[in-house]
This record gives structure tokens, C-alpha cells and sequence, in this order.
């Protein structure tokens, strides 16, 4: 039995705030309903139903999972939580899971209507309480395979189809610890085939040609074919499905993202293989089980999967189809390009407002988004020393310990956090202790994994590591001792006291700078010198075990080649306006090329005839027709290229010669700067004849420079010195006096 019901808004305008994965802070529904003026909430999963006796139904893994996510933990509470050594479950309570108990109490109201689907983390018991009726909260709607809503607003009539769960192939003839059709148990739920048949049969039943459809389910058809596949079968106009915790939003349709029909085809055809599998190993015990209602609903939803449109074009219906299935999944062909689908992210980063106004269901997409901020605050690690070999980067340098990770409701992805402490101490020397390290080695990959730059959480998939990075205290020192120079530091604002008193004119200040930069110079000549002692070890010992690294060695020195690759700009350090960039190179033009102009087209092989002569292809390389010019792509234009000019000579003596019934035109090719250099010639040529040609007549024939003496001198309008146009029109109607004027005008 179907049960649907009808909500009617009395407004012209409504917008419908569609969110996914809530996970329990149900009092957020309010706010953000509220924030966009909302008159009804869509939400497609992951809700939050769970319950203080839910806790002992959960297994471990999905309370780990539960805690990580849950935007009502603390950051500082889930780290303690997730990283002790007693059991979870001991010291997690209700409360920060979920506020459903608050909702079912009555603590908790919703102001407006929220139609929700269950999500792949609910308690499937309280989804049976929900179907029993035993449990009912105002405005809150459950969408499953048996119930459906129908929203008129805005001059659209709204039908709401649901399913829940996550889309587990080998559970789809698996009830769990249902005791009805709604699958689930241990704190997860999924779909299952009689679900499917279920919704088909709804979605039948209440078919109103004059309402728009909207499909919402947790799986996302852009991932799961077979959810694709149900959205044709229930006809729907329209689909949400919740992300996988995605920081974007997507919005799009079948056509829009493949690339052809037959990809979307390709998307169901895997669907329904991965279904068939399943369903070939379990077809006996179903088929034992089942009572004929069930059948039915198992008949549906194996039309389903088996409902592939046909490929397009005549003779595309696969063999043993019959006329009748062909012409009914001929129908669905128009839904890959119609039908639209809004995949969500979590509602702690965004939302869909789906904006009905005059029969027209406009959409609002808004996502949180990464934070690249923290590219242009990481800094580059110092350069390192054998001072120290397990600390690979400067001595005070410190890094703190990875913590847990993020919580979900963060404004965006923390990028690694980078602060600067100035130096307040004078240079210590290393310690004994770390003396006796120089002589230690690493391996370079080692080396490079620990200074990598820092990589984003969502997309390294670890916890977010916070660094914290201070200047050096003191230069980095060598192997012997001696510090390291190093450019000085613009920013730096507080020095020692001391310095600021000790440097006082000019002259000093000059002096410092040359002792510096030949300090530096020596330096740059010593790590020189040992990096080429280096690369003699590694060639002398034939590049075997791990090289070692000299107290001098940069980073520079050990990154690949490839690495080490600058292009001129990232060379000299400044950013690039483009006037640098290189261009593509272009093989060198055959000198040895005729150009052909025909008045029919010819192909490859008749211009290789053509210049045969008795000799294989006359010389003849290559033949190419200029792709820029009609008459290229018609094959009207040639350019011929010989191997030599002989051979190019000897094809432009087949000029006059007949081609396809035609002469063709034939000329040694030139490249375009003489061309243009030819055509400017040219035209200055013929400016220079006209021009002479021109005084030439003047001289010859005085009267033609000017034909009409008389009437010489500015004048106005048409008449030739006679009167205006406006002023013989006048006097054609009769309001003047006729007559010619002077020079000027006409008469008065």
C-alpha cells in the first residue's frame, strides 16, 4: 500500500534548502533553513538516527567512524577519545552522536517541513519505529520505497521518491537485522533489491504526468549505475544524492559529463554486470523464499536493471530484444540529456536552494571549498647540515606531533600552519653530542621525503601535521665548525641591541657587505669543490647503497634532474610576463617544395603520378594540402616536396602539363616572410605607376584636373556652385524665388 501525502504552500514563490550528512546536529536544520528563507528542508542522509540503546547495537569500527565525523565532538575531545587506549564505546555518550533524542523528546522542534532519506550510518530498529508509527515527529518525513510527498508551490507540483542506504552489491538480498523490508544492522543500513521493486511500484502507481519528479537517494547515480538505471525507470526529472564528504558541490547530467550516448550506456551495462553476478550466485535460495508479493517486487526490480537504452541508430536494439522492450527503452533515451542531478557535500561546506518561482525550479549551489591560503605562507626548509643528521632540517626547527584528525565542521582542509619566532640568543655551537653524528649517512630518498612540502589533508588522507618553523637562532654551521653565510634578513626588526649600536655610518655598513659576499663567494667555491669529489665517489663506486651527504650538501644538490629544471624566468627569480616564454619549435621548411593551385581537386596518389615521369614518385617526399583554406581542404591546394632541387626542377618542367583533365598552376614554394616582402613590393610598384601615370594626364591634358573652372572655390551641396539641395526644393514647391546663385548658394 502506498502512502503519499500532499503539502500545498500558499505562496508563488518558495525555495527548498537541500542538505546531506547533518550527522546529528539536527538544531543546524533551523539555522540554515532560516539563514535562506526556506519553506521546506530535503535532506539525503545521514541523518542522525540513533538513540541512547543504539550505542549497543553499533560495532566498533562504525563508532570510531561515527565520533570522527560527528560536528558535535570537539576537536580537543575527539583527539582524546579516538587516541586512547580503552574502548570507545566506555566513554562516548549519546550526546555527541546525535540530538535525535532531543527531537523525539520534544526539547528539539522543527519549524518546517524535512523530507529525509536514512543515509549508510542510521540504527535500521528506529527506521522500523518510524514505518510503525511509533515514533512521529512534527515535520519530520521519512522518503522510502513505500512512502512519497508531494509539494505544490510556486506553480510546480514537487513528487518527492526516496531511497536510503548505501548501495552494497553483495547485500542486496540481505535483510540484516531487519525484520522488514528496510535493511541494516550494527549502525549501518543499505539498499536492497525488494527496495528497488518497491519504489518502481510506487513511483508507478502515483504516476501524475503533470508533476515534476524528484528522485532522492543516498548512493549517487553519477557513481552507482544501477541508481542511474532506477531514475529512469521512475522517470525522474530531477536527482539529489549525498557526496562522500566531498568540500564541493556538483551539479550535472549524463550528457553534459560523457562524452557520447555509449558512455552512459557503458555506465549502466557495469551497473547491471555487477548486479548480475551477485543475483546469478544467490537466484536459487531467493527463488525459495520469496512469497508472490515479494515476486513481484523482484520482478521490478530486475526490469530495472535489465532497462538499457538501446544503442542509437537503425539495427541497435541487442539480439533476442523484443519490439515491445525495444520501444520501451527507446523512451529513455531523451532522460540522459533531460534528466539533472545534484551530487552534495556535507552540510557543515554547502547546500543546494532549489528556487521555485512561476513554474520554474532555478538552483542555488554553494560549497565551502579548500583554503589555498597556505601556499603562499609555507616557507622553504633551511638549508641542512651534518650537525645534525637526524634533525634533517635547521637545528631550531621544530615540529609538533601529528594530531587527529580534523573535525568535519572546520571552515576548510587546515593547511599547515606556519609561525616564525626571531632569533634572541647568540650563535651556539653545536654540542658534542651532535659532533658525533657528522659522519653518519642517509639515503636521499629519506631525505627527500622529510622536506617535501607540506601536503593538504584531503589530499594526502592522513591527519593534518601543524608545523611550527622559527628562524635559525644562528647560521647553520659546516662540518668543521665554520657558519655557514647566509643573505641577510630584510624583515627582521629586532635584532640584538648591540648590533643596532655597533653599526653606525655607511662606511662600516659597506664594509660588512664585502666581507660577507666574499665569505659567501668562498664559500660557494668549497661546496663546489665537494660536490664534485662527491659525484667522483659515486661514479667510482658504481652508484651502489645510499650516498653520502657532506656537511656543505644543499637541497638543491639532491634533487633530481628533473627537478632541478627552471625555465628562465624561475631562473632569475622574478615572475614572467610572457615575453619569455618559449615557443613551440617548427621543422625546418623544405626549400625544395612546389606549390600547386588546380582548378579540380587531385589526391596524394594523382600528384605523385603526376611528377612520376618514369621515376618512382619523382623524387616526391611528402604531399600536404593546407587545412587553413577551403581550397586546401578541397584538395585544390598542394605543396609538393622533392628531396633535392633537381628533382624540384624537374617537376616545375611538368608545367603545362594536363592533371585530371586540367592544367594546374605551378611555382616554386616560398616561405610567407618573402611572400608578404613580395606583395609589398608589388604593391609599391603599381602606387609609384599610378602615381606617374597620373601627373603624366595633368600634364598632358590641363582641363581634366579641372573640368568645370568657372564654378572653382567652395561650394555646398549637389549643385555644383549652383544652389543647395535644400534651397532648390524649396523653390521646386514654390516658397522661394528660383534661380541659380553664386558660388555659394542660391538666390534670394
Amino acid at each position: 500500500m502506498v502512502s503519499t501525502t500532499t503539502k500545498t504552500f500558499d505562496t508563488a514563490h518558495g525555495r527548498i534548502l537541500c542538505i546531506a550528512d547533518i550527522r546529528g546536529r539536527l538544531s543546524a536544520i533551523n539555522d540554515l533553513a532560516r539563514e535562506v528563507n526556506a519553506v521546506a528542508v530535503i535532506h539525503t542522509g545521514d541523518f542522525g538516527f540513533f538513540e541512547t540503546n543504539s550505542l549497543d547495537r553499533i560495532n566498533d569500527r562504525t563508532l570510531r567512524h561515527l565520533t570522527m565525523y560527528s560536528p558535535l565532538v570537539a576537536s580537543a575531545q575527539r583527539t582524546h577519545l579516538l587516541q586512547q587506549n580503552t574502548p570507545l564505546r566506555n566513554s562516548v555518550d549519546i550526546s555527541i552522536l546525535t540530538e535525535f533524542p532531543l527531537l523525539v523528546s520534544g526539547n528539539l522542534r522543527l519549524n518546517i517541513p524535512v523530507y529525509t532519506v536514512w543515509g549508510a550510518c542510521e540504527d535500521v530498529v528506529i527506521m522500523e519505529k518510524f514505518r510503525a508509527k511509533t515514533y512521529e515527529v512534527p515535520n519530520l518525513n521519512i522518503l522510502d520505497e513505500a512512502t512519497t510527498h508531494l509539494l505544490d508551490l510556486g506553480g510546480v507540483k514537487l513528487r518527492l521518491l526516496g531511497l536510503g542506504g548505501a548501495v552494497v552489491p553483495h547485500k542486496m538480498f540481505d535483510n540484516g537485522d531487519g525484520s522488514a523490508t528496510i535493511a541494516g544492522g550494527q549502525g549501518t543500513m543499505w539498499t536492497t533489491t525488494l527496495q528497488i521493486g518497491e519504489l518502481v511500484d510506487t513511483a508507478q502507481r502515483i504516476h501524475d504526468p503533470s508533476e515534476t519528479r524528484l528522485l532522492v537517494t543516498h548512493a549517487s547515480p553519477g557513481r552507482e549505475g544501477l541508481i542511474a538505471q532506477l531514475a529512469l525507470v521512475c522517470k525522474a526529472d530531477l536527482t539529489i544524492s549525498a557526496g562522500l564528504h566531498f568540500r564541493y558541490s556538483t551539479s550535472w547530467n549524463e550528457f553534459s559529463v560523457l562524452a557520447d550516448y555509449e558512455g552512459f550506456r557503458r555506465k549502466l551495462l557495469l551497473g547491471k554486470e555487477a548486479f548480475d553476478k551477485v543475483w546469478e550466485s544467490v537466484k536459487a535460495q531467493v527463488g525459495v523464499v520469496v512469497d508472490e508479493n515479494q515476486r513481484v517486487l523482484l520482478d521490478k526490480a530486475l526490469n530495472v536493471v535489465e532497462r538499457i537504452p538501446p544503442p542509437l541508430g537503425p539495427g541497435g536494439a541487442p539480439t533476442g530484444m523484443t519490439p515491445a522492450k525495444e520501444a520501451l527503452a527507446a523512451q529513455d533515451e531523451p532522460m540522459w540529456k533531460n534528466c539533472w542531478n545534484w551530487n552534495l557535500c556535507d552540510a557543515a561546506y554547502g547546500s543546494l536552494i532549489l528556487d521555485v518561482r512561476e513554474g520554474r525550479i532555478s538552483a542555488e549551489l554553494k560549497s565551502q571549498g579548500f583554503n589555498y591560503a597556505y601556499r603562499r605562507s609555507a616557507t622553504v626548509p633551511a638549508t641542512p647540515t651534518s650537525a645534525n643528521a637526524n634533525n634533517i632540517l635547521s637545528p631550531h626547527t621544530k615540529f609538533a606531533s601529528k594530531s587527529a584528525p580534523s573535525a568535519p565542521n572546520g571552515a576548510s582542509p587546515a593547511p599547515p600552519s606556519v609561525t616564525h619566532s626571531k632569533p634572541a640568543t647568540p650563535p651556539i655551537p653545536p654540542s658534542s653530542s651532535n659532533a658525533n653524528v657528522q659522519n653518519k649517512t642517509f639515503s636521499t630518498s629519506n631525505f627527500n621525503q622529510a622536506i617535501d612540502r607540506a601536503v593538504p589533508p584531503h589530499l594526502s588522507g592522513r591527519a593534518s601535521t601543524t608545523r611550527t618553523s622559527s628562524k635559525p637562532e644562528s647560521k647553520p654551521t659546516s662540518g668543521t665548525g665554520t657558519p655557514l653565510s647566509e643573505p641577510p634578513d630584510s624583515n627582521q626588526k629586532d635584532g640584538a641591541k648591540g648590533e643596532k649600536e655597533g653599526i653606525k655610518d655607511g662606511a662600516k655598513d659597506n664594509q660588512a657587505v664585502k666581507l660577507e659576499k666574499a665569505e659567501r663567494d668562498k664559500q660557494k667555491r668549497k661546496e663546489k669543490k665537494e660536490r664534485k669529489e662527491k659525484e667522483k665517489a659515486v661514479a667510482t663506486a658504481g652508484g651502489e647503497g645510499p650516498v653520502p651527504v657532506s656537511a656543505s650538501t644543499t637541497i638543491d644538490d639532491l634533487k633530481s634532474p628533473i627537478d632541478q629544471l627552471k625555465s628562465p624566468a624561475s631562473a632569475s627569480g622574478t615572475l614572467s610576463g610572457g615575453a619569455r616564454t618559449p615557443r613551440l619549435a617548427k621543422p625546418p621548411r623544405n626549400p625544395w617544395t612546389i606549390f600547386m593551385r588546380m582548378n579540380v581537386p587531385a589526391s596524394e596518389s594523382d600528384l605523385r603520378e603526376f611528377y612520376g615521369d618514369n621515376v618512382k614518385d619523382g623524387g616526391v617526399i611528402r604531399v600536404s594540402f593546407p587545412s587553413t583554406t577551403g581550397a586546401g581542404r578541397a584538395q585544390k591546394l598542394a605543396y609538393v616536396e622533392f628531396g633535392d632541387e633537381e628533382t624540384m626542377r624537374r617537376g616545375l618542367e611538368r608545367t603545362g602539363q594536363t592533371l585530371n583533365g586540367n592544367i594546374p598552376e605551378l611555382k616554386q614554394a616560398t616561405d610567407k616572410e618573402t611572400r608578404e616582402r613580395e606583395q609589398r613590393e608589388r604593391a609599391a610598384s603599381q602606387s609609384q605607376l599610378s602615381q606617374s601615370q597620373s601627373a603624366h594626364d595633368s600634364i598632358t591634358s590641363p582641363t581634366n584636373s579641372q573640368p568645370h573652372p568657372e564654378r572653382s572655390g567652395s561650394y555646398r551641396g549637389r549643385g555644383r556652385g549652383g544652389g543647395g539641395f535644400a534651397s532648390r526644393g524649396l523653390a521646386a514647391a514654390g516658397l522661394t524665388r528660383g534661380g541659380r546663385g553664386g558660388a555659394g548658394g542660391s538666390g534670394s
